[in-house]
Formats: C-alpha cells, sequence, structure tokens
C-alpha cells in the first residue's frame, strides 16, 4: 500500500464528506497511487505540502470556501497542482466554469472509478510536465545570471538579430571583444550553437 509519507505523487482529495474521502483513499490505493483526505478547504490549507507533486481531487461545495474558492488562491499564489473536480450537483455551465478555471477535469457524483482514475493519471502527468518546464527555466534562469554586465550586452544584442560588427558598433568595442564575450557567453550557458543559445534564452523568460 503507498505510503503517503513518501515523495512520489499524492492524490489530494479535499471533500468534506468522509465516505467519499475514504473511498477515494482506497480507490487510488489499490492502483499504487498514494493519497490523502482533506476534510475541507482550511484543512487541506494548512496541512498540505504544495511542493510535492501530485494533483487534487476537488469537491465544488463544501461548507466554508468552495473548491472554486481554493482554484482561485491557488490561481493567485502561482501554484501549480492540477485539479480534477467532482461533484454530486453539477450542471453543463458549472462543468464550463470549472474548465475555463484550469480544472483538469470535472466528474459528477457518483463517479465512474475508470473515469476518475484516468483523469488523476492525466493530472499528475500535466504536473510532471509543468514541473520540468519550471526546472528548466529555473536553471536557464541561474546560467544566464551568471554573465557579466557585458556578456549579457552582447547575449542581448545578438539575441536581437545583429552580427557581430553591428555587436560592436553598438557597444564600441572592437569585433574581437564582441566575439571574446559571445565564446565565453556560450561556454557559461553550456550551449554549442546560436540556435541553442537562443532556445535557452527564450527558456528564461
Amino acid at each position: 500500500m503507498p505510503d503517503p509519507a513518501a515523495d512520489g505523487p499524492l492524490v489530494r482529495i479535499v471533500d468534506d464528506q468522509f465516505s467519499v474521502r475514504e473511498a477515494v483513499v482506497d480507490l487510488f490505493a489499490s492502483v499504487g497511487l498514494a493519497a490523502r483526505g482533506y476534510a475541507s478547504v482550511a484543512e487541506f490549507r494548512q496541512v498540505d505540502d504544495p511542493t510535492r507533486p501530485g494533483c487534487i481531487v476537488l469537491d465544488v461545495r463544501m461548507p466554508g470556501s468552495s473548491g472554486f474558492d481554493l482554484l482561485a488562491t491557488m490561481t493567485a499564489e502561482e501554484q501549480t497542482l492540477p485539479v480534477v473536480f467532482v461533484t454530486g450537483h453539477g450542471d453543463i455551465a458549472m462543468a464550463v466554469r470549472a474548465m475555463k478555471a484550469g480544472a483538469v477535469d470535472f466528474l459528477p457524483k457518483p463517479f465512474n472509478d475508470q473515469q476518475l482514475i484516468d483523469a488523476v493519471n492525466a493530472a499528475i502527468r500535466q504536473n510532471a510536465t509543468r514541473r520540468a518546464e519550471a526546472r528548466t527555466t529555473a536553471d536557464a534562469a541561474r546560467r544566464l545570471a551568471s554573465l557579466s554586465e557585458g556578456e549579457a550586452d552582447v547575449l542581448r544584442l545578438t539575441v536581437e538579430g545583429l552580427r557581430i560588427k553591428q555587436i560592436a558598433d553598438r557597444l564600441d568595442i572592437s569585433e574581437i571583444t564582441v566575439k571574446t564575450r559571445r565564446a565565453r557567453v556560450m561556454q557559461k550557458l553550456e550551449v554549442g550553437s546560436l540556435i541553442d543559445l537562443l532556445r535557452l534564452y527564450d527558456r528564461s523568460r
């Protein structure tokens, strides 16, 4: 049985109905996914570790803050845990609102077990992709921060499409200096071509 204290993906079930939480936790345990239940948005916000990968199975209507309230707060805080909404009182308008808010899926109760498993697996894959992209962006930004002011100037003008002579004229330096700085830029950024250089620059933005 998966250990909810492990570091792998965790499925968070935020639902005020105890029977639903327990059933969903057991369902995911049966397919090898760690899951943990929360009785309210407040409990989830107090206890959960948002840095752990995974997703949220989120009830729309609960006492206190609603599922939509939680999603809005997470969006404002730039948290990236994907959400699968579930509800016993849904309609088309609510489903449209959920998808526009960024939910991965919207399932009515009682939901089909396989539908929920498929939706959660899709959400976990989405979260893994987002995390990988965030790591790539952070790594690119870290490397760019290592450049000197002169190297950063050469990089900026290179990205703008200027040739070596144009960069030299713009910065009032020699073409040899431009070439030297560009070589150091490529060495520090660990890229082997101008195309790779442009791609890394784009990833950092």
